[in-house]
């Protein structure tokens, strides 16, 4: 092992963009254990009148989710939004045939308002136009956002819900570029509904933004293709396009799997390229911005799922027990979209609980994954401005092109008087020494040092050990004449935190 050297160099005036709060949303989908045993369990001495449970929204409340997309995801494409209304006794039972499970609708509309209010998030509501159309997003519209009069808004009153629920955010459809998809569409097709469901659901609520679906992958065979004639369609009424990605490891090699993060940063630079070209050619000044409403490591379950029985409720289904290295890609993955905050204005960690999650939950309790921490760490500690980030260090090859060792982006918060430094050294062998000119902030001092290191890349956090892998606070960084010197050891995650005195 040896310690190597790097740089950071960073601007003051020189700003990416200001961070939307958004970039740090999550997702729950009515799928496997989500919502049933996640955040919902009535009966459970943890959980409170509602049969929400306290566990999950304390561990919610830490990461500061200031977003999540629901209820879908997969299942939204055969999602009928009445089936979840209503008294919850005469709630049809439907089959999923995303999933292969039967839901109840016990935990519907409702009661996801109710549950984003003690969780101190707002809703991202994704609409069916799978297998259902536009007199369905209308009048979920006219349910939501209405505040009386009407069919549906007297509805939703009569339903114990007297003010609208004011629900700024929607997602038109998911994934309708997939075959798997339920309604599955092309381009055009799809391009078309998205652009008269969003066009008639801001004749109901102009306030509202709509979110049309990218494609499901960079991998898509109609990717770049399909973007390009979904906006041609729907341009006008579209304010985010969606992205989605999931990244693995089953081949056992690590530094391949770190450098996922470089797909990552090209799928998002090819999404932004198609945009602008869309824009030229319809010569408008609106700019259409990116959702990455899907994205995380996804690939420890996919074998225990190809044995799961159909036709239950709400199985341990899509359960990743993430590991060390997990977290070092998430963090890499969470300073990539950071970089692109210019663009990138909404992202969401899919999902939020037990399911490709940050947090698992038992019926005795709840404990935070790997991941949990550089998710956290990124949502408190990451709010204010992104300043372009250069670092200069060496890169190695891999599958996705050449990955530099370091990932870093830094973060000023003027109001707050703070600086931060998110860094992930790939390197799994060695140390390094790293350097950043920090004169243009005279009077910051450093606050902190956050490592999460561990030295098993396959360390796991589990209900009997649940700080397995955990962040420690270390002091080995220090300003001398204006230039902060910091050390990120080996395969590690790092927040360097400074603050005027």
């Amino acid at each position: 092992m040896a310690v190597k050297q790097a740089r950071i160099s960073i601007d003051r005036e020189i700003e990416v963009s200001k961070v939307d709060e958004r970039i740090y949303a999550s997702f729950i989908e009515h799928l496997g254990r989500a919502v049933y045993e996640g955040i919902y369990q009535p009966g459970l001495a943890v959980s409170d009148e509602d049969g929400l449970r306290r566990d999950t929204l304390d561990l919610i409340r830490e990461i500061d989710v200031p977003l999540v997309r629901y209820p879908g995801g997969n299942f939204v494409s055969g999602f009928r939004w009445e089936d979840s209304i209503g008294p919850v006794s005469e709630r049809a039972h439907r089959i999923d045939p995303a999933w292969g499970v039967i839901e109840t609708n016990e935990f519907g509309l409702h009661e996801f308002m109710n549950w984003t209010k003690k969780a101190n998030t707002k809703p991202m509501y994704a609409i069916n136009l799978g297998t259902r159309g536009i007199e369905e997003a209308r009048a979920v519209v006219e349910y939501c956002n209405v505040k009386g009069g009407s069919y549906y808004s007297d509805l939703r009153r009569k339903n114990g819900a007297e003010d609208p629920f004011d629900i700024k955010l929607w997602c038109l459809g998911n994934e309708m570029d997939g075959p798997w998809q339920m309604g599955h569409k092309t381009a055009t097709e799809y391009g078309r509904i998205a652009a008269e469901a969003g066009r008639i659901m801001k004749m109901v609520d102009p306030s509202i933004e709509c979110v049309a679906c990218g494609s499901a992958g960079s991998w898509m065979p109609t990717f770049a293709s399909w973007e390009a004639e979904v906006l041609m369609q729907s341009y006008e009424t579209t304010d985010y396009l969606s992205l989605h990605s999931y990244y693995g490891n089953p081949e056992d090699n690590t530094p391949d799997f770190l450098a996922s993060s470089v797909n990552m940063d090209n799928f998002i630079r090819s999404v932004v390229a198609v945009c602008d070209y869309v824009k030229a050619v319809k010569r408008t000044d609106k700019q259409i911005n990116l959702s990455f409403d899907e994205w995380n490591v996804w690939y420890h379950s996919n074998e225990a799922d190809k044995k799961l029985e159909k036709w239950v409720q709400h199985p341990h289904q899509l359960e990743d027990i993430y590991n060390f290295e997990d977290a070092l890609l998430v963090g890499s993955m969470m300073i990539t979209l950071l970089r692109h905050a210019d663009r990138v204005k909404i992202a969401c960690l899919a999902q939020l609980v037990n399911v490709i999650a940050p947090i698992m939950t038992s019926d005795t309790g709840a404990w935070r994954q790997t991941i949990f921490y550089p998710y956290m760490h990124a949502s408190t500690m990451g709010r204010g401005t992104v300043l372009n980030t250069i670092v200069k260090v060496d890169s190695y090859e891999s599958k996705h092109g050449d990955a530099p060792y370091i990932d870093s982006v830094v973060i000023k918060d003027e109001e707050q008087e703070t600086l931060t430094v998110f860094a992930v050294n790939k390197d799994l062998e060695n140390s390094y020494d790293v350097t950043m000119d920090v004169r243009q902030f005279e009077g910051y001092a450093i606050q902190e040092h956050i490592l999460l290191t561990h030295d098993d890349l396959k360390a796991v956090n589990t209900e009997q050990d649940p700080d397995q892998v955990k962040p420690v606070r270390v002091q080995t960084d220090a300003i001398d004449a204006g230039t902060l010197q910091m050390r990120f050891p080996a395969k590690s995650w790092n927040v360097i935190r400074l603050k005027k005195q």
